[in-house]
């Protein structure tokens, strides 16, 4: 396989085990943990949780990615398509209120595969880093029922040093559009669960207050009824502990100001408080749910 999925466009040769792309990804599905996640916005997680299945590999390098292990680390194990389609079985017979695929843009065809052997009845989420090609989002219209992108730059110079893509804003901001334009405007059910929509999420970043607010005031601008959730959870990981202004955590007041911003502008949506900026919250990447061993009987 010649891989033009994400937006970088390497055309990297891709075998079953293994690919020379920029993400590492071979054409099997390789996925870190598959389990029931109480970690996401109130309308995704509800009171059962999100059946999340973690997919190794990204197209981006955030400096302070707090998923390092499987993002850049390669932690997971590859599956079959028969074994991704029972995985989503297994997470709904759990209990789970929806299927929750984090970073999946560069197993798309192999995710559409497995849909299409088994389809749950519950929704299924596409929890996105936004940095996405619409070409490709244009092959699951119809598959995704919830979008959760990120937007997490409106300033190319900043996105090129956090996440080495100086194009993140604009590509990101065409990829959100595309999953608005898909899904409609968000619907819920009685519960309060999202059932259909796009729902953007922003990491408020230490001294980046103002960007914050430009992208606030696009969303509300350009996609108006879009709800978006304030993420209070950075912490300096990785490289980003060696940025100046990176290498600390976003403070009270830079907080405060971003949610007054928020609910002036009338914003809907949901906030994420500085607690949440915790190792506590980083799941544990340890093949949880994804062997055949894990096999519901």
């Amino acid at each position: 396989m010649i891989c033009t999925l994400c937006p970088r466009n390497c055309r990297a040769e891709r075998t079953d085990e293994a690919g020379k792309g920029l993400c590492g990804a071979g054409t099997m599905p390789r996925v870190a943990r598959a389990a029931l996640h109480r970690w996401e916005e109130p309308c995704i997680s509800g009171t059962r949780g999100s059946g999340t299945v973690f997919f190794s590999g990204c197209a981006l390098r955030c400096a302070f990615c707090q998923n390092e292990a499987i993002s850049h680390g390669g932690t997971g194990e590859n599956v079959s398509v028969r074994r991704l389609a029972d995985i989503f079985r297994e997470l709904e017979g759990q209990g789970a209120h929806n299927i929750n695929l984090v970073t999946a843009a560069h197993f798309v065809p192999q995710v559409i595969e497995a849909l299409c052997l088994y389809r749950p009845r519950v929704p299924i989420v596409y929890n996105s880093s936004g940095y996405e090609r619409v070409e490709t989002l244009r092959m699951l219209d119809g598959v995704i029922d919830v979008y959760l992108p990120d937007y997490k730059y409106i300033d190319p110079a900043m996105a090129g040093l956090l996440s080495g893509a100086p194009d993140y804003p604009e590509i990101a901001w065409a990829a959100i559009k595309e999953m608005r334009r898909q899904t409609g405007p968000a619907v819920y059910d009685e519960a309060g669960m999202m059932t259909r929509g796009t729902l953007v999420r922003h990491l408020l970043l230490p001294g980046l207050v103002g960007d914050c607010m430009k992208i606030l005031a696009r969303i509300r601008d350009e996609l108006p009824g879009t709800p978006v959730s304030l993420m209070g959870q950075y912490m300096p990981c990785g490289r980003a502990r060696s940025i100046p202004g990176m290498n600390r955590r976003v403070t009270r007041r830079e907080y405060d100001r971003a949610l007054a911003y928020m609910e002036a502008i009338g914003l809907d949506g949901y906030r994420q408080e500085l607690a949440a900026a915790s190792e506590a919250f980083v799941p544990d990447f340890n093949l949880e749910g994804v062997q055949e061993s894990a096999r519901s009987s």
